[in-house]
């Protein structure tokens, strides 16, 4: 099942497509379906992300203590 739905394309992007499409033999719809699929119908593996988050060479504020066990402040 298709689904319609409306979007502004700019006006150069339009008719680079149109042009694209009268050498290719195409249609329009059919070159904007195609590079869909390709962008987002395959499943991409991202990176694993790793820390630190933020970068520096800061001391840890009172929310971070060293030698305090968390679950005493967590429970207490």
């Amino acid at each position: 099942m298709a689904i319609r739905t409306t979007v502004d394309i700019p006006e150069p992007l339009h008719a680079a497509l149109r042009h694209r499409a009268a050498q290719s033999g195409t249609s329009m719809r059919a070159l904007i379906i195609g590079a869909l699929e390709e962008k987002y119908s395959k499943k991409r593996k991202g990176a694993y992300v790793t820390g630190p988050f933020i970068k520096g060479k800061g001391k840890l504020g009172p929310a971070f203590p060293k030698d305090e066990n968390p679950h005493d402040l967590v429970f207490s």
